[in-house]
């Protein structure tokens, strides 16, 4: 639901994989951003209309991303989805983080366009330091690029979460991700990715800048 610049490139790539698509926006105008080469359904109405979403397939359909401008309309038309047509894979964009955070703890999974683009904006600002990947919709859970001191190296992963709050989500190893096992042993050039509380990262990236033998 929604074609603009998110909706029609969503559309285009879904396409582009082999998935038959339908896309329903009000505007029949919007769907000039599909171009010529799109082969999908188009459907003029309102994304939260129960015909429109019939007319649009929704009794077959095995996702449906709300991506309207509005995130009322993308609230609504989600619920509808997944409650009233058990669409199995759901998702809303929701531009207020407060409220993404709210419909997330309702089991309605959002993309907080807000909080997605400072942090992405944060990350290339502050290039030093951790790095963080991806956040929870209460922004209370981070997954970091964390670097490392040199000593590290050498040392199993079970050592790293022992010695912070932190969980080694994977690791990065010549350009390949792994996830390890505790008893994995740090190499050099491993990237380290791990979960940690956001009121925590300071301490942690503290903790791994520095030599485990100055613990």
């Amino acid at each position: 639901m929604g074609c603009g610049r998110v909706g029609s490139t969503l559309a285009i790539q879904f396409q582009a994989l082999g998935h038959s698509v339908s896309v329903i926006d009000q505007n029949r105008e919007a769907f000039r951003r599909l171009g010529a080469d799109f082969n999908g359904q188009t459907v003029a109405g309102m994304g939260f209309d129960r015909d429109t979403l019939l007319e649009a397939g929704i009794e077959k359909a095995g996702a449906f991303a709300a991506v309207s401008s509005g995130d009322n309309s993308n609230i609504i038309a989600a619920r509808l989805a997944r409650e009233s047509f058990g669409v199995a894979n759901v998702v809303a964009r929701i531009y207020d983080p407060a409220r993404a955070e709210i419909y997330q703890r309702l089991g309605i999974q959002t993309v907080a366009t807000v909080l997605w683009t400072t942090d992405q904006i944060l990350r290339r600002l502050l290039p030093e330091g951790a790095k963080s990947e991806w956040s929870d919709p209460s922004g209370n859970v981070q997954l970091c690029e964390m670097p490392v001191h040199r000593d590290w190296f050498g040392q199993s992963i079970a050592s790293i979460q022992e010695t912070t709050s932190a969980r080694v989500a994977f690791i990065t190893r010549l350009g390949e991700g792994i996830v390890p096992l505790d008893r994995t042993i740090l190499q050099e050039g491993d990237v380290l990715h791990i979960f940690v509380a956001d009121k925590e990262i300071s301490t942690v990236a503290s903790t791994l800048a520095r030599s485990p033998k100055e613990r």
